[in-house]
Formats: structure tokens, sequence, C-alpha cells
């Protein structure tokens, strides 16, 4: 296995409970891969099952990134409390922008992802005759 392979949206369906939950999960992982403001632990985590190298069940279950991933969490909690109203209305379009550009890269990827495959199959070989 080489450090370029990326795993592809199927192989987190053990965890994922439908292709799209793991379209999802598989652009998190990357987000949070890339993260440099991020735990350090919690890059390895993605970066290792994006890989191919720990699986995602095993990932959740290990010890380091569940406590990294806890420790975000409230992280996140502790700054959302200490937010002023002003603050948190920012949030909340900032929130919403991202929202939308998100939901405009995954109809993309959604489209790549479900697009037929050109080039190979029956109809070129009938197409050429």
């Amino acid at each position: 296995m080489t450090a370029d392979r990326e795993i592809q949206d199927e192989e987190l369906l053990g965890i994922a409970q439908d292709p799209e939950q793991a379209l999802r999960l598989r652009r998190s992982l990357r987000t949070i891969a890339g993260a440099d403001s991020l735990d350090p632990d919690l890059r390895d985590m993605a970066r290792s099952v994006l890989s191919g190298r720990v699986d995602i069940k095993d990932a959740v279950q290990d010890p380091r990134y569940t406590e990294a991933v806890f420790q975000r969490l409230h992280e996140m909690r502790r700054a959302a409390e200490e937010q002023s109203y002003a603050e948190q209305q920012r949030s909340k379009a900032q929130f919403g922008d991202w929202e939308r550009r998100e939901q405009a890269e995954l109809d993309r990827a959604r489209a790549e992802r479900d697009a037929p495959v050109h080039g190979s199959g029956r109809g070129d070989r009938h197409a050429r005759r």
C-alpha cells in the first residue's frame, strides 16, 4: 500500500449507514487531516484512516483518538458558551455561508461519484462499428 492511496467511500460503509454518510465521513476526515489548528492526534487518526493503515472502526475505539475528539468537542462547547450575542449571530451567519458552500461541494462530489464511466463497456464497442 502506498502513501498516495486514499480509501474510497465504500470502505467506510462498515461504520457509515449509507453511501451518502460515507461520502460525508470521508470529506470530514480530509478536513481533519489537513487542519493544522487541530490536535496532532486527530490529524494522525484522519490520515491513518484515509490511507487505509487504520480501519475506521479501530480508530473510533482507540483511546488516544477518542480522547482527542472529546477534548476538541469540549473546547468547542466552551468557546460557544463564551461568545457574546453578537458573536453568536456572526457565527450563525458564517455557518450558513459555510453550509451553502459545503452543500454545493457535496452536490459536485455526488455527481462525480454517480456519473457513468465513459470509454469502456459494450456501448462503446457497438458505437465504433
